[in-house]
């Protein structure tokens, strides 16, 4: 029900697949309720040309580069899956069975004038794990506005373990031999 009526009040669009440097629609915090709108996804990396579009939830709240946002501009990244690719090259999809949306942990900051989001990452759990080392901070509908409003909430939801997800091949790779 909850992601029903985020859905009405935020007005997400729907969109497709998302890379890095384009747009998404995230969610953050304004004036004291949630609010979505369109941002970039991705910090301007040292190198030019390069972009940062993950931080490690474990120690975003340590690093100069993520520290502020963390503590100052967290959001949320509504998405129906993600996907991670296994060291074959082999592509999996990781949904939510039980729900057509999931929300993934993010933090924003302003570049050249325009806002732009990284998605916090974690420890994969069991569910990821044998494809990737690493998986999107994912939040539960009621931690929410405690992700996005409440600065007290940050740091014990940094540290916490994502649902399990349904994952799906792609494709899968033949073997021969």
């Amino acid at each position: 029900k909850l992601v029903r009526d985020l859905d009405r009040k935020l007005q997400i669009e729907r969109t497709g697949d998302v890379f890095p440097a384009q747009n998404a629609t995230i969610i953050k915090g304004q004036e004291h309720h949630l609010a979505a709108e369109q941002m970039r996804w991705g910090f301007p990396g040292f190198e030019k040309g390069k972009l940062l579009i993950n931080a490690r939830a474990e120690t975003a709240l340590e690093r100069p580069t993520f520290r502020e946002s963390v503590q100052d501009r967290r959001c949320i990244i509504p998405a129906r899956g993600f996907y991670e690719w296994n060291k074959s090259k082999e592509k999996f999809t990781f949904e939510r069975k039980e729900t057509p949306v999931l929300f993934m942990a993010g933090c924003y900051n302003r570049y050249e004038g325009q806002e732009r989001f990284v998605i916090l990452t974690t420890d994969a759990n069991s569910s990821v794990a044998p494809v990737h080392n690493r998986m999107p901070l994912i939040l539960e509908p009621e931690e929410l506005g405690d992700w996005v409003l409440d600065d007290q909430a940050t740091e014990s939801l940094l540290h916490k373990t994502p649902v399990l997800l349904e994952q799906r091949a792609e494709y899968e790779q033949m073997r021969l031999f």
